[in-house]
């Protein structure tokens, strides 16, 4: 009877055993199925992360990571053309596409109605202003301006002017201002000198009225050329730093541009910088080669490429950067699969070599750090 109790003993002592070994070991997760069918893919041209191939076939920086991510998971797909971002983002929140990647940014407001991976890139806004013009060009275009001529002319008929009063004041008391035509000059050449202080004290008027008249005149054209003077050289200064920015600060003195219902327009209403909305980053770009605006804001990588392709000439991407943007994938809220398998093969493509060599392809330069 004993040796029973003891068997029974020693079973249930293995049982214990066992199921506090089962505890102890930690499991080990398992990711769900990946859909067994085809997946739809949302995407659209935004150079150079995403451009169409003339045989319909697509390339750019994110179809790459793409395709090197559904290689490693043995995904089926195939692309479906969109317009514009929130086209992408509508069809991935109602299911329509199973994810959606171009150059779409990670928002606050993006965040509410899908879900993202991690980033795979990492930018900001940039900004692209006029190159200018040179130098000599701009004085030349400052001095045949009509506002440069009409204030010339201004200057020259009011010494005109005054030397009429003073001739009139002084033709029959003073020797050099007698005569007619003569002394018409004389008193013209004297209104001139005082007025660029050349010379005032010779053939200055000699009778009180007349030097009552040549005091208020020298105090006025000194007055006068001196608003001249720091209106040509605001002219000359304007056309020579149009366009140039340096930080957020200088947007506000000039004329912006941004792409309508895009993050950029959300920045600067939250800067309250005032701009103008277009279509398309080409229609904007091509109105600030008009002349028509001096700053156009927008995705720094985007705008690198768009000047490099088309604009190269006449246009400049500065150096700065307004506010960093994070591109990611897009998928459905509380999704499916995807979203637990495609962050770390995106990380693990993101990491290598060839992510670099690719980020370097299209934009000539590395991912930032």
């Amino acid at each position: 009877m004993s040796v029973n109790w003891l068997q029974a003993f020693v079973v249930l002592l293995m049982l214990a055993l066992a199921c506090l070994r089962a505890h102890a070991q930690p499991a080990i997760p398992v990711n769900p199925p990946l859909p067994d069918r085809e997946l739809v893919i949302a995407t659209r041209e935004v150079p150079p992360f995403v451009m169409k191939r003339k045989d319909g076939s697509w390339q750019g920086i994110s179809i790459a990571l793409w395709h090197r991510i559904a290689e490693r998971l043995h995904l089926r797909y195939r692309f479906s053309e969109q317009t514009t971002n929130q086209a992408i983002l509508d069809g991935v929140a109602k299911g329509t596409f199973d994810a959606g990647i171009a150059a779409i940014t990670i928002t606050a407001e993006r965040e509410r109605i899908v879900d993202f991976t991690l980033p795979y890139y990492t930018a900001g806004l940039g900004v692209v202003v006029s190159t200018g013009e040179p130098r000599w060009r701009a004085i030349f275009r400052t001095l045949f301006s009509f506002g440069f001529l009409q204030a010339v002319s201004i200057l020259l008929g009011l010494a005109m002017c005054i030397g009429f009063v003073i001739w009139l004041l002084e033709r029959r008391q003073t020797e050099h201002f007698s005569g007619g035509a003569r002394g018409l000059g004389t008193g013209v050449w004297w209104s001139a000198t005082a007025m660029t202080q050349a010379g005032a004290g010779q053939h200055a008027p000699a009778t009180l009225p007349g030097r009552l008249v040549a005091i208020g005149w020298m105090i006025a054209s000194v007055i006068a050329v001196a608003v001249f003077t720091a209106g040509v050289t605001s002219a000359l200064t304007q056309r020579e730093m149009q366009g140039v920015v340096h930080d957020a600060n200088d947007l506000r003195h000039v004329r912006v541009g941004a792409v309508a219902n895009s993050p950029t327009v959300t920045y600067l209403d939250r800067e309250r910088i005032s701009h103008r909305t277009f279509p398309t980053a080409l229609d904007a770009l091509k109105t600030l080669e008009a002349g028509e605006l001096d700053a156009f804001v927008h995705d720094k990588p985007l705008l690198s490429w768009l000047v490099l392709q088309d604009f190269s000439a006449k246009l400049r991407v500065l150096a700065i950067v307004l506010q960093d943007e994070h591109y990611a994938i897009a998928l459905p809220k509380f999704s499916t699969p995807l979203h637990q398998v495609l962050n770390a093969p995106l990380l693990e493509e993101t990491e290598t070599d060839w992510w670099d060599q690719t980020v370097f392809q299209y934009l000539g330069k590395r991912q930032p750090n």
